[in-house]
């Protein structure tokens, strides 16, 4: 069973979540919390699978309530936004959320995101990432990390991260670089355990951040 903890100031959106997730065998959801503060305390105390998480909420935004509950380890959080390019959203990444996915999303869509999460997946897709990366490092937003962060990798490594980074999918790797999708996959394991990232987002927004990859780049 999949634990969720539902979080947004709106309670009908939250009914809502509550009706799709509760009919599916597989998932369960154990709380509620109206602001970023209560859901803290609440996925200390509950320790769900997956947050499903606001990012625009009164007493503590949603991209605070991620970086603290992803500091702590209490579960995994999926961000819901309104709008697909949302600095919110791109700031709730960077805390360490699995992904985002819009409000008006299909219901099977929301179920398997959750899902998805759940089994350790990111569910943001690279293209719409870097779509976010593109317009608010583009407009100067953040300074530049230390690429030499980026020195554990080989060669081949930096390659697949720089296509992760564009968007490709690990089919389209593949194919552009003459590899199978299993060597693909070996390779995408091995530069997020060398740079220490939980997921594919996060190992799009530091390619970003360290300059590896530029906005605009197609």
């Amino acid at each position: 069973m999949i634990r969720v903890l539902l979080v947004d100031d709106q309670e009908l959106m939250r009914m809502g979540f509550r009706m799709v997730l509760d009919a599916q065998e597989d998932l369960e959801v154990v709380g509620e919390a109206g602001n970023g503060e209560d859901a803290v305390e609440l996925a200390g105390k509950l320790r769900p699978d997956v947050v499903l998480m606001d990012v625009r909420m009164p007493v503590l935004d949603g991209v605070e309530a991620t970086r603290r509950i992803v500091a702590t380890d209490a579960a995994k959080v999926l961000v819901m936004t309104t709008f697909d390019l949302d600095e919110y959203a791109l700031s709730a990444l960077r805390s360490g959320a699995s992904g985002f996915l819009l409000k008006d999303t299909p219901p099977e869509n929301l179920v398997s995101a959750v899902r998805s999460v759940a089994s350790g997946d990111a569910v943001v897709s690279p293209s719409v990432t870097k779509r976010l990366l593109d317009r608010f490092l583009g407009e100067g937003g953040g300074e530049l990390r230390d690429a030499s962060v980026l020195d554990a990798l080989t060669e081949r490594e930096r390659e697949v991260l720089v296509l992760v980074a564009k968007g490709l999918s690990n089919t389209e790797i593949a194919g552009k670089l003459f590899l199978s999708e299993a060597t693909v996959k070996t390779h995408l394991g091995r530069i997020l355990s060398k740079l220490d990232l939980r997921d594919r987002v996060q190992a799009v927004v530091l390619a970003y951040e360290t300059g590896l990859v530029k906005p605009g780049e197609a």
